[in-house]
């Protein structure tokens, strides 16, 4: 018969491994693309052995998630595909301030106290090469009578990123509110989010989109579909997908070693391969990187609503 000492230390023994083994794992909230986050928590855990939780939606969908869980905190990490969710957060004294030692060849405008971006996507003209029409070159070739009834754009009141393409067009001083109402005039249409923008194209329904996300119709592209992503001349947004990690984070260290993979020689291969610009300048991608884009800057004191008016009035949707 075993000792009450044996006993009580294989019971000891097997607490604490049960322990370790629950420690081993890391909840990350994210907005897509899934194939990304689904293949970055694969590669995580052969490297580490860590299990990470995935929770992936749209951005406001995470940020309502982590609103019904303020009392009682899930996530360790999340990524957002809006910029201003980091430096909101940063505000907030939400982060735990960790820098990873691979971001050092991220720029500085890519990270900040707390986050870090996990790559870049930028807005372009997604043009169907089967539509019958010139490929375009530039946002205001768009108002020419070629490609009458056959825009889409995203809602920017339902996108983010298309908002501070209207924003950072419309302060632009040689087109304004010039270049929208020749849209507008040219009957372009504003379906909703970003896929309901696209598709119609991708179906032959329309012939191009007006600021649509780059990754998605470079993948599509890439698959085959009938679409080619132009970047304008002069010039477009680009946005910042960050990561960070919050302070009510259960399992730091295991968050620390996911910002890690991502930031790695690995981690960014895959975020290439999903077509986003990597964060870290030194990693190559087969897509047009940030220093050959005309970058546009956005004004962080426009004034969102009244952009949203404008916009609405000038497209009927009021």
């Amino acid at each position: 018969m075993k000792s009450l000492k044996t006993v009580l230390l294989a019971g000891f023994a097997c607490l604490t491994l049960s322990g370790t083994a629950m420690a081993q794992s890391v909840t990350v909230y994210t907005a897509g693309p899934g194939s990304l986050i689904e293949k970055l928590a694969a590669g995580f855990k052969d490297e580490s052995g860590i299990d990470v939780n995935v929770f992936q939606a749209t951005t406001g969908k995470v940020m309502a998630r982590l609103e019904a869980e303020s009392s009682n905190p899930v996530a360790d990490i999340v990524i957002s595909a809006s910029w201003k969710t980091a430096t909101s957060f940063a505000k907030k004294d939400m982060l735990l301030d960790y820098t990873s030692a691979n971001a050092k060849n991220v720029p500085d405008f890519l990270k900040g106290p707390g986050y870090v971006a996990q790559g870049i996507s930028a807005l372009a003209i997604a043009w169907n090469p089967k539509s019958g029409t010139p490929k375009p070159e530039d946002w205001t070739d768009l108002t020419k009578p070629e490609y009458h009834d056959l825009i889409t754009m995203p809602d920017p009141a339902q996108s983010g990123s298309a908002y501070e393409l209207v924003a950072a067009l419309t302060a632009q001083p040689d087109l304004g509110w010039k270049l929208f109402d020749g849209l507008a005039a040219n009957k372009m249409i504003v379906p909703g989010a970003n896929a309901q923008a696209l598709n119609p194209v991708l179906q032959g329904a329309k012939a191009v989109v007006f600021g649509a996300v780059d990754y998605i119709g470079l993948a599509q592209a890439a698959k085959g579909e009938a679409i080619e992503i132009v970047f304008p001349k002069s010039g477009t947004v680009i946005a910042p997908r960050p990561m960070m990690i919050l302070k009510t984070s259960a399992h730091p260290d295991d968050a620390k070693k996911f910002i890690d993979y991502v930031l790695s020689d690995a981690g960014q291969a895959l975020v290439a391969k999903t077509q986003l610009m990597p964060a870290r300048s030194d990693v190559t991608a087969d897509r047009p990187l940030i220093a050959d884009l005309k970058i546009l800057e956005v004004d962080p004191k426009t004034d969102r609503k009244a952009v949203l008016d404008h916009f609405a009035k000038t497209f009927g949707m009021e």
